[in-house]
């Protein structure tokens, strides 16, 4: 088998702003709504690539003042958008394991990461990874594909890259991979023929 490079965020972690923003909203059309026009995915990135977040949510409150209270929340309740393992998931990185080579492919900010990690034994299987925070690059920039690839003696052909965002798996293919759009830990048993 090919070797394996692993998503992390809704792949072996769920990762649900969503969650908390409907709760300090109380609405879940305004948490939407929220993720989309303020605390968007290109401002997100700016963390994820290393920016850090008191600069970034600091800009993000002079922008938009009226929401600087939520905002905050961003960073304040990071952990709790993180809602648990993905089911099925340890199981089946356990046997890829044991049959092939896995590795990490993340967008997250380093600031938060190695608490992440500790607290979750799912990403303490992976030992071979590459954080977006770590190297200023984000997803799905084919830079950073190519920083694991080079860090790991990695040819794109010999690799599988499983990721939820369409997006990331469109970079991979491009650069040679065969990519697969991660739906859930059986779907992907089923696609890798495990």
């Amino acid at each position: 088998m090919k070797n394996v490079i692993l998503d992390f965020g809704n792949v072996l972690v769920r990762w649900e702003p969503e969650r908390v923003y409907a709760e300090y909203f109380g609405d879940e059309a305004r948490a939407w709504w929220f993720l989309r026009h303020v605390a968007d995915s290109e401002w997100r990135n700016r963390i994820d690539a290393g920016e850090g977040y008191a600069r970034c949510v600091s800009e993000l409150q002079a922008r938009f003042p009226e929401h600087s209270e939520a905002i905050e929340v961003f960073r304040s309740r990071w952990r709790d958008m993180l809602t648990g393992e993905v089911p099925g998931m340890a199981d089946l990185v356990r046997q890829l394991k044991s049959i092939t080579d896995v590795y990490g492919l993340t967008n997250w900010t380093m600031e938060t990461f190695p608490e992440a990690r500790r607290h979750f034994p799912i990403l303490q299987l992976i030992d071979r990874y590459v954080v977006s925070g770590a190297e200023h690059l984000v997803k799905p920039d084919p830079r950073l594909f190519r920083v694991l690839l080079d860090r790991y003696d990695l040819r794109a052909e010999d690799c599988i890259f499983v990721d939820d965002n369409p997006d990331n798996v469109a970079a991979a293919s491009a650069l040679g991979m065969e990519g697969i759009v991660f739906t859930g830990a059986d779907s992907l048993r089923e696609c890798l023929g495990i």
